[in-house]
C-alpha cells in the first residue's frame, strides 16, 4: 500500500522538515497550512524538485468541517491516509499565568489540542489497515513552562494524555500512536513568543550545550511513522538535548 501522510502545520519549522523528509522516503504528502500559503507552496515546490509528490491544503484543523474536507481532498488525490503528523500549534508572548487572558487560553487549547483530537478522529474513521500517528508535543509538557507559557505547556500535557489513551484504543487495529517532545529547537515559533533568540539564551543550560534543529525532530517523527518502529506505540521521544 502507498504511504500517504498529512502533516498539519506543514509549512514551516518542524512540519516543513517532516514533510520534506517523508517525501524523500517515498510518502505522498499533504502539507497543511491555515494562513501562510506561500511557505506551504515553497515546501511543496522543494519536494517536487526532488521528484517527490505533495500538495498543500488550507484548513483550520481546529474546525471539524475543514478537517474532513482536507481528508477528502487527500483521498481524492492519493487514497486512504496511512500516516498522520499532528504538528499544528500556536504559542503566544511569554507571560505569567495571571497575565494570560481566557481568550488566549482557549485559543491555545483549541489550536493545539482540539486540532489533534479532530485529525485523529478523521484519520481513524477512514483508516482501512495498519498505520501510524505521531503527535508533536513539547518538553514543556514535563516542565510546565513556568513564567513563560503555562497555557502552552497545559495544551501539550493534554496532547500527551490523548496520545497514550489513543495508542491503547487503536493497538488491536495495528495503528500505532506515539509522540515527540522537542525542547529548545531553532524554529520561528520563538519569535511568536516574543523572544527570537530564546534558544541561544538557554543553550548553556542544556546538557548538550546547544539547541536542536527542526531536521533532528523530523528524523525522530519519520522513524516513529516507519516500519522500523513497528513495535513502538504509546511512547514518547524527548528531543531536548538531555533536559
Amino acid at each position: 500500500m502507498q504511504n500517504v501522510a498529512i502533516v498539519t502545520g506543514g509549512g514551516r519549522g518542524i512540519g516543513a522538515e517532516t514533510s520534506r523528509l517523508l517525501a524523500l522516503k517515498g510518502y505522498k504528502v499533504c502539507v497543511n497550512y491555515v494562513v501562510d500559503a506561500y511557505s506551504a507552496e515553497q515546501v511543496v515546490g522543494s519536494i517536487k524538485a526532488r521528484g517527490g509528490d505533495a500538495f498543500s491544503f488550507k484548513a483550520d484543523v481546529s474546525n471539524e468541517t475543514e478537517v474532513q474536507a482536507m481528508f477528502d481532498a487527500v483521498a481524492q488525490s492519493y487514497g486512504t491516509v496511512t500516516h498522520l503528523v499532528n504538528n499544528a500549534g500556536v504559542l503566544f508572548t511569554q507571560s505569567r499565568l495571571h497575565e494570560i487572558k481566557i481568550e488566549r487560553f482557549k485559543t491555545v487549547l483549541n489550536t493545539n489540542v482540539v486540532s489533534c483530537f479532530l485529525c485523529c478522529k478523521a484519520f481513524i474513521k477512514q483508516a482501512t489497515s495498519a498505520g501510524a500517528i505521531v503527535n508533536v508535543s513539547s518538553a514543556a509538557s514535563r516542565t510546565g513552562a513556568p513564567f513563560e507559557y503555562i497555557d502552552y505547556a497545559a495544551s501539550k500535557g493534554a496532547m500527551d494524555a490523548l496520545t497514550k489513551g489513543l495508542s491503547l484504543e487503536l493497538a488491536e487495529r495495528q495503528i500505532r500512536v506515539n509522540g515527540v517532545r522537542p525542547g529548545c529547537i531553532y524554529t520561528d515559533m520563538h519569535a511568536d513568543g516574543g523572544e527570537p533568540d530564546r534558544v541561544d539564551r538557554l543553550a548553556s543550560q542544556i546538557p548538550l550545550k546547544r539547541g536542536g534543529t527542526a531536521e533532528e525532530v523530523a528524523q525522530a517523527i519519520t522513524w516513529l511513522l516507519s516500519e522500523e518502529a513497528s513495535y513502538v506505540t504509546g511512547s514518547f521521544i524527548d528531543i531536548a538535548g538531555g533536559n
